[in-house]
């Protein structure tokens, strides 16, 4: 042997002390009983499985929001589409320079405010929107599939009302759902 004692993986020539694991249950504490904590999950699970069933076009559950509602409302503002999804100005932009650089969107000057975009969505958008919309139905059907027709007209009107109570207590507006 050379003398020297051998190198950790970490370049260190002694060993560091390593804490034990744990074999118990991880504790959450009051975790599971705060709503917010709740809906996060929520959000995650439907995220996961959003990208998993419908984004091998790379389309996320904001992108295809923001077709919907392009195509539900052509001519539409960068002003109205940031109020409606709850992004800022500079989100928004960004949202749309990746969808305009995949030829989905096109923002148009508004011919009432030259200072103004009007959006569109592209013959690929329109295509690509028709392509998910089955997808994303069959991501819904999987999300409340647990549920009876009674629960998520329930969970839908409950989710609501949390809106609107944050809604009452904000100087900034939510999105009011139709």
């Amino acid at each position: 042997m050379n003398g020297k004692q051998p190198q950790s993986p970490m370049g260190s020539s002694h060993s560091e002390p390593q804490a034990p694991l744990r074999a118990d249950p991880l504790a959450y504490g009051l975790l599971p009983e705060l709503v917010g904590y709740r809906l996060r999950l929520a959000q995650i699970a439907v995220f996961r499985d959003f990208c998993v069933n419908v984004g091998a076009s790379d389309i996320t559950p904001t992108l295809f929001g923001v077709l919907v509602l392009i195509d539900a409302n052509p001519g539409m503002k960068q002003t109205q589409l940031a109020e409606a999804i709850q992004l800022d100005r500079s989100s928004v932009v960004s949202v749309l320079d990746k969808l305009e650089a995949r030829k989905l969107v096109e923002r148009i000057r508004a011919p009432d405010n030259r200072r103004a975009n009007a959006l569109h969505l592209t013959a690929a958008g329109r295509e690509l929107l028709h392509t998910l919309t089955p997808q994303v139905l069959d991501h819904e059907r999987r999300l409340v599939s647990r549920l009876s027709a009674d629960e998520q007209a329930q969970l839908r009107a409950l989710l609501g009302r949390v809106v609107a109570g944050l809604q009452q207590n904000d100087e900034l507006p939510l999105p009011t759902a139709p």
